[in-house]
């Protein structure tokens, strides 16, 4: 689309930037960290893996 203005240019940019910071930001500070349990830490299975080589 070459026929298109600079300004038209220009804002486009600025929404899409201003999209992604918006994004970023909700993705930053909304999503709910669930903190592993020191009783899950312990059922995890342990394998050890021992290479003959």
């Amino acid at each position: 689309m070459p026929q298109m203005a600079p300004m038209s240019w220009l804002f486009l940019f600025s929404m899409f930037s201003i999209a992604l910071i918006l994004f970023t930001i909700i993705n930053y500070f909304f999503t709910i960290y669930q903190p592993i349990s020191s009783s899950e830490e312990t059922s995890l299975p342990k394998i050890s893996l021992n290479w003959k080589w």
